[in-house]
């Protein structure tokens, strides 16, 4: 039997998903504010570009929100995270008793979902699409990565599976009583690939660089989800159980060295925070993705120095009072490790790999390639 669902942000992460489960048979409708992107959907489809150069393309539906004007039933939520409260409450009086909203996004997006349509309406999830939106109408998609479905309270009700087996026509998406181990294990990488951002370089080779940086950075967020209760989870070649504070160094070492190696097959090579910040010269979501862990850090008593700083860092590039550079993930590394590192939640990061934290990933620092 074929769903129906209305795709709120047709970019990157809700355009993939659409394309292949309107390719399935399931009625899509693109709700998106870019009137660009919605007009090259429906003059010449919405096309998804191979890392091989083929393309395919795909005639969905595609409207500005204010050309909408009948009842949502099963949405889902693929905007960035400082549009999820405008998003929500676009779409609370809009949403069918029976409806819900599943939110596809990076950071921890619920609540603000929640707030406008209600706890029992909202869905969770945890997206990690190796995809970006080119130009209108044009994804280059990299490949199914991992996506991860369930409920707030824990559970897998017969909602989350029935969109989870709708999803297998986009790949390997499952059911999970922990998505929020997923999410913030996201959340753990994701504040190592907004490091990554404030330079040119590839995410992998900004953590062959600054080691201590991506393990302290890790940590820091991995400390505040054990005060929430939170377990975390692993996600393809990431390893949270790699960043625990009383995980060998060996065991770390081999961690990154692996998840570089896994990088390095993948087509997309740098975030979307940093195309933001590079190609579209626009505001990222990374304020919107780490201010709530930092409000529940403070919560918890606990510091994130090297989150603040990336932050700070991130604003500063974003209104043009800072380069991009290779200076800046030096600078980052400095923050967490040059001072009192026993203040870094979970300790010395850079003492956790063992040695200089800069030579983890080599046994010669001088064969490090220059890009």
């Amino acid at each position: 039997m074929s769903g129906t669902y209305t795709v709120v942000g047709g970019g990157a992460i809700g355009g993939t998903i659409a394309f292949h489960l309107a390719g399935a048979g399931h009625r899509v409708l693109i709700v998106d504010s870019d009137a660009a992107q919605v007009a090259a959907v429906r003059e010449r489809g919405l096309t998804i570009r191979r890392a091989d150069g083929t393309e395919r393309n795909m005639r969905i539906p595609a409207r500005t929100p204010d050309e909408v004007t009948e009842p949502l039933r099963d949405v889902l939520l693929a905007v960035k995270a400082n549009a999820t409260a405008t998003a929500a409450r676009w779409i609370a009086p809009r949403l069918a008793g029976d409806g819900f909203v599943v939110s596809l996004q990076n950071g921890l997006c619920e609540p603000e979902i929640a707030a406008a349509v209600g706890a029992r309406r909202t869905v969770s999830a945890f997206v990690n699409l190796f995809a970006d939106l080119v130009e209108p109408g044009v994804i280059a998609d990299g490949g199914p990565g991992a996506l991860v479905v369930g409920e707030l309270d824990g559970t897998v009700s017969p909602r989350v599976r029935r969109f989870v087996a709708d999803l297998q026509a986009w790949g390997p998406a499952v059911a999970s009583g922990n998505v929020a181990g997923f999410l913030w294990s996201k959340l753990a990488y994701g504040a190592v690939a907004a490091a990554s951002a404030t330079s040119d370089d590839p995410v992998a080779d900004t953590i062959e660089r600054h080691p201590g940086l991506t393990v302290a950075l890790a940590r820091e967020v991995y400390a505040v989800a054990a005060a929430q209760g939170v377990t975390p989870e692993s996600f393809d070649a990431w390893r949270a159980d790699a960043f625990a504070k009383d995980a060998p160094p060996d065991l770390t070492r081999a961690a990154l060295a692996g998840f570089c190696a896994w990088l390095r097959t993948q087509p997309k090579t740098r975030t979307g925070i940093w195309r933001d910040l590079a190609v579209r010269c626009r505001p990222t979501e990374v304020p919107a993705q780490y201010g709530p862990v930092l409000r529940l850090a403070e919560d918890h008593g606990l510091r994130c120095p090297g989150v603040e700083a990336v932050l700070r860092l991130i604003g500063e590039l974003e209104t043009g009072r800072r380069p991009m550079s290779r200076d800046n993930p030096a600078e980052l590394e400095r923050a967490v490790l040059g001072g009192d590192p026993g203040t870094a939640p979970g300790g010395n990061a850079g003492a956790a790999l063992g040695g200089n934290p800069g030579e983890v990933h080599r046994g010669n620092p001088s064969e490090e390639r220059d890009t």
